[in-house]
This record gives C-alpha cells, structure tokens and sequence, in this order.
C-alpha cells in the first residue's frame, strides 16, 4: 500500500505516481524516453540493461523487473535474463564494452565521485565513445531518482518475473510517452 493515497492504487510502481500527477509525469516520461529510446550508439536494449541493472543495484524491485523486462523485449531473449541482471551479468554474454559501462553505471549508483579516471579509461579501452560514457552516468543517476521516487512513496510491485513481460513490450516498442 502506498504512503499516499493514490487516485488508482491497482497501478503499480511507477504507473501509479505518474497517474497521481500528470504535471511531474509529463518531464519525468520524456526524461525516460529521451534517455532510454532516442538516438544512441548504444542500443536501446542496452540502456534498459543499464537501468534494470542501478535499479536492481537500488533494491527497487518495481523498476529492476519493469526495465529488465524491457530489455528482455528489445534483446530479444530469454525471461531467464531479468534473474542474470541480479547476478551481475555472470550467464550473460555481453560485450566488453557493456561490462566496463555497467561497472561505471555500478559506481555511480553508490556516488558519484566513485567512478574513478581508471573507470573511464577501462570503458574507452573497450571502444566506449563519450556520448556512452555519459549516457550511461546520465541512466544511472536518473535512475537512482526514479528509484527513490517509487519505493519512497512505498508503491508495490508485482513479484514475479512474468507479470512483467507484457509492461516491458510496452515500454520497449511504444515507448514512455505513449498516453496513460
């Protein structure tokens, strides 16, 4: 149950807090959009991982399931991904590249000033360009937002991994600005 009385309490997560305030929804999903869906060298299912991955870091169930789930629908694979993002990628095959990104992403959800120049020179050794460098920062940051921003306002979440599927077509093919 949420610590505030939402309009809809059967949305979960998110939903529900962007439903309860339609002025602070509107930025919020075109800072997720911008950020997960617009041009990029990086994949679009990459960044979800980015995200999926500081939300799980953040013990944000809501948003880890949710974003995992978008991933999964963009990389087309496996549900079984959403449980290898909990243990850090260890049954995944991923590039070099993304594991440096994602350790970076990893730093930055404990703090900022944790990523390191030997973080960024470890990214760029794999071919990391500084527009990547600095959307993954950028998804991390804001991601440690969104997340304090759901599980602050105590909103639930489903537990299991397949009732998040469906969400995670939505987000990953039509996208966070879609009407609510």
């Amino acid at each position: 149950m949420a610590h505030i009385t939402l309009p809809n309490p059967n949305l979960p997560g998110i939903s529900g807090l962007l439903d309860y305030n339609k002025t602070t929804a509107q930025p919020l999903l075109h800072l997720a959009e911008t950020l997960l869906r617009s041009d990029s060298t990086l994949t679009s299912g990459e960044r979800e991982l980015i995200a999926a991955h500081v939300s799980y870091l953040n013990n944000c169930h809501f948003c880890h399931s949710s974003h995992a789930a978008a991933a999964v629908a963009h990389l087309g694979c496996d549900i079984s991904l959403m449980d290898d993002i909990k243990r850090n990628f260890a049954e995944t095959t991923i590039s070099p590249k993304l594991r440096a990104l994602l350790d970076i992403a990893a730093k930055v959800q404990r703090g900022g000033k944790h990523v390191l120049p030997e973080d960024i020179e470890k990214a760029r050794q794999h071919d990391a360009t500084d527009r990547e460098i600095h959307d993954t920062v950028l998804i991390a940051a804001a991601f440690c937002m969104f997340n304090r921003y759901v599980d602050g306002l105590g909103t639930w979440a489903p537990q299991d991994n397949e009732a998040y599927l469906e969400m995670g077509q939505k987000m990953a093919f039509l996208g966070y600005n879609r009407p609510r």
